[in-house]
């Protein structure tokens, strides 16, 4: 969950990364999971020696569905859209980045040392007031203040602070692949055959079949 209770992308300190600036827009607003994604997309792509993939040149396996996947998104160019960004619900800080021209792959997880509420300790007691949605103007103001520095430190941080970062064997998912379409025999919608189920002999969407759950 966003650390943050607004769309507001101004007030970022003048040294923020452009490319931060981009992952900003794309997101909606500034937060340090923002700043976490962000870090290591970009100590991946110095790692791999690689710039940002117009086509399926990267990888992406992200192990969490938190901000930071958006500025992986910008900064790598991995994206569900083009098939080259895969999520695995394991609620983990963890990505694997992998290189499909070299076969170079690496894995950046949060390093458990650093905790980020160590970079203001009173942050949190306020960003939870501000969750709620019950501050006076004047303490938002404080709370964006006080964000946008723990941000500018996430972004100044060696990313050996921020991260365990190791190269890793893994094997490469195929590339995307574009599969025909066929109706639902139920909703009458085009679906992906590579998708689709049978039932009673007929093709049927996931959202239309049965649920069968007696099984082992």
């Amino acid at each position: 969950m966003c650390n943050t209770a607004s769309g507001d992308t101004s007030g970022k300190p003048a040294k923020f990364h452009s490319r931060f600036s981009e992952a900003a827009a794309f997101h909606g607003h500034t937060c340090p999971g923002l700043a976490m994604g962000y870090r290591a997309a970009e100590t991946a792509l110095e790692r791999l020696s690689s710039g940002r993939a117009e086509d399926e040149e990267l990888v992406t396996i992200a192990e969490t569905d938190a901000c930071g996947v958006d500025a992986i998104q910008v900064l790598t160019g991995c994206t569900v859209g083009k098939g080259n960004l895969f999520f695995k619900d394991y609620g983990k800080h963890a990505f694997t980045f992998i290189n499909r021209r070299t076969g170079d792959a690496v894995r950046i997880t949060g390093n458990p040392s650093f905790d980020i509420d160590s970079l203001d300790p009173g942050l949190a007691s306020l960003r939870a007031r501000v969750m709620q949605g019950r501050v006076p103007d004047e303490e938002w103001a404080e709370y964006r203040k006080r964000t946008d520095r723990v941000i500018d430190a996430i972004l100044d941080l060696p990313a050996e602070t921020l991260f365990s970062i190791r190269k890793v064997d893994v094997e490469i998912p195929e590339r995307a692949r574009i599969f025909r379409s066929v109706p639902c025999s139920k909703c009458g919608e085009l679906t992906a055959e590579s998708r689709v189920m049978v039932e009673d002999g007929k093709f049927v969407c996931r959202a239309c079949a049965k649920e069968y759950s007696r099984r082992w």
